[in-house]
C-alpha cells in the first residue's frame, strides 16, 4: 500500500500526467477509469494503481499476473487528472507506427482513407477525431509535429479507447508527408471554405482529408499541395465547423460511398 505522495512511483505518474516531455522520454502515458483501463492491450500494460475501495472489486475476467499497486484515496487524488476519480489508473507503454501502417494494407481494409491534421490544438478535438475516425473506418491519422500531444490525458479520455486501435504518427515535415501520400496514389483533399462541394467527389479510391487548425484552418503551404480543395456546404450564418465535426462529416461520406 502506497501511503505517501512522496513515493517515487507516485512522482513519476504525476510527471506523466503533466509533462509531454516526461511521456516522450519514458515512452509511457497514463490511462484512467475502469472502461478505459479495460481497453488497454495486455502487452502494453505497465502497472495498475487502485484505491483501497477497489480491493474486492477488481474484474474477475482479467488475466492473472497483472501487477496491481494499492494506494490510499489521498494518494490517488494526487495522481488523478479527473475531478471525480474512479479509483483505478494504469501506466501504459506507447505504440509506434510507421507511415505504411496508416494505409491499412496489413489488415482486411485494402482501400486507404487517412486524415492529415495540421496544428490541431484542442485535446478534446483530437481525441474525438480519433474516436470518430475508428467508427468511420479511417485507416490512419497523420499529424503535424505541432499538433497537441495525443497522449495528453484529456485526449486519451476523449478517444474512448480508439487510441489503442487507430494507427497514427506525427510528421516532422508535413509537406514531405503529403508528397509521400501522393506517391502512394492517395488523392489529397484540403478542407477549405473556398473549395468545391465535397459531396461532388468520389472517395471510393485511396484518399486523404487534410484538416487544419481550429481557428485558422490549413496553412496555404499545405493547402496548395492538395489535389482538390473541398468545402462542407452550410446554411444560415455559420462560416465553418469545429475540426472534429468536419472530420466526422467527411469521414462518414467515405463510408457511405464505399459500403452503403
Amino acid at each position: 500500500m502506497i501511503t505517501s505522495v512522496s513515493n517515487q512511483k507516485i512522482k513519476q505518474i504525476v510527471k506523466l500526467q503533466k509533462s509531454g516531455k516526461a511521456r516522450r522520454d519514458t515512452n509511457l502515458f497514463v490511462v484512467e477509469g475502469i472502461r478505459m483501463v479495460r481497453e488497454i492491450p495486455k502487452d502494453r500494460l505497465e502497472k495498475v494503481y487502485v484505491t483501497e475501495e477497489w480491493k474486492d472489486d477488481l474484474p474477475d475476467d482479467w488475466e492473472e499476473g497483472l501487477h496491481y499497486e494499492y494506494v490510499t484515496q489521498t494518494v490517488f487524488q494526487e495522481i488523478s487528472d479527473t475531478r471525480t476519480p474512479q479509483g483505478i489508473l494504469a501506466v501504459v507503454r506507447q505504440q509506434s507506427y510507421c507511415r505504411e501502417d496508416l494505409l491499412g494494407l496489413r489488415t482486411a481494409e485494402t482501400t486507404p482513407c487517412l486524415l492529415l491534421l495540421e496544428h490541431i490544438q484542442d485535446p478534446g478535438n483530437l481525441g474525438t477525431i480519433m474516436r470518430t475516425a475508428e467508427g468511420a473506418g479511417i485507416t490512419g491519422i497523420m499529424m503535424s509535429k505541432d499538433t497537441v500531444d495525443i497522449y495528453n490525458s484529456k485526449t486519451v479520455r476523449a478517444t474512448m479507447g480508439a487510441i489503442f486501435r487507430m494507427p497514427f504518427c506525427y510528421e516532422e515535415d508535413l509537406q514531405d508527408a503529403v508528397a509521400w501520400l501522393k506517391q502512394q496514389k492517395i488523392v489529397c483533399y484540403a478542407a477549405q471554405l473556398n473549395g468545391s462541394c465535397f459531396y461532388d467527389c468520389d472517395y471510393r479510391n485511396g484518399c486523404c482529408f487534410m484538416i487544419g487548425n481550429e481557428g485558422n484552418g490549413l496553412t496555404e503551404t499545405i493547402a496548395r499541395m492538395a489535389d482538390v480543395r473541398i468545402r462542407i456546404p452550410m446554411k444560415g450564418k455559420v462560416e465553418s465547423l469545429n475540426a472534429a465535426t468536419a472530420a466526422a462529416v467527411l469521414s462518414y461520406e467515405v463510408m457511405r460511398q464505399r459500403y452503403i
